[in-house]
């Protein structure tokens, strides 16, 4: 098997079984049995237990930024933006729920660097909405930018962690719940601001 084949066939276990179980509680001849090879080899790839949960959130992140990128792509304005945006986030949780189980369940063990990784996500989907609403809106304090996506992510994540228990609420009503919230203050505030220069 390719190593590349190889190493996501790891990855996609041990997710499975941190998810399962939480990262304390799992043990590498466990991930190694599943997958069908040898705990050296588990070592050879990702030389610790922590190196392998890292490179599932890490796997995680990659995806969703790509997910993200792609569904932003043709947003014509702030509001299609910010909608294509959180339904590509609520189809990524829906789609990947290990995924999303193993970083929700390991942002709070005491993992430093996994915490780290974590942080990184957030920051990620906090950075691409700034910027894109920057884009849309250039006369916007770069601070103000900033705030609002870090509070659409915040928002996004709690529900994220609330459809958890409401399997019903899919992707397409957890976007309308969000940008019944949020869309109306960040309309109001982009009304005020001077409008983008039109090509002549």
């Amino acid at each position: 098997m390719p190593k590349a084949q190889r190493m996501a066939q790891m990855l996609t276990v041990a997710e499975e079984i941190f998810a399962e179980q939480g990262y304390l509680a799992t043990s590498m001849d466990e991930i190694a049995e599943r997958v069908g090879v040898s705990k050296p080899m588990l070592y050879e790839y990702f030389g610790s237990k922590e190196g392998l949960l890292i490179g599932c959130i890490h796997r995680a992140r990659t995806e969703l930024r790509e997910k993200t990128a792609a569904a932003i792509s043709g947003a014509q304005n702030p509001e299609e933006f910010l909608r294509l945006g959180l339904r590509a986030f609520f189809e990524f949780i829906d789609e990947h729920r290990k995924s999303w189980a193993l970083l929700r369940q390991e942002a709070a063990v005491a993992v430093p660097s996994a915490q780290e990784e974590v942080e990184g996500i957030r920051q990620q989907q906090t950075d691409m909405i700034g910027a894109v609403l920057a884009s849309f809106t250039p006369d916007i304090d770069p601070l103000e930018a900033e705030a609002f996506a870090e509070i659409v992510v915040g928002a996004t994540e709690r529900l994220a962690v609330w459809m958890e228990r409401r399997p019903k609420v899919g992707p397409a009503l957890a976007t309308d719940y969000v940008m019944t919230v949020i869309w109306p203050g960040v309309e109001n505030r982009l009304m005020k601001l001077p409008s983008p220069a039109q090509p002549a």
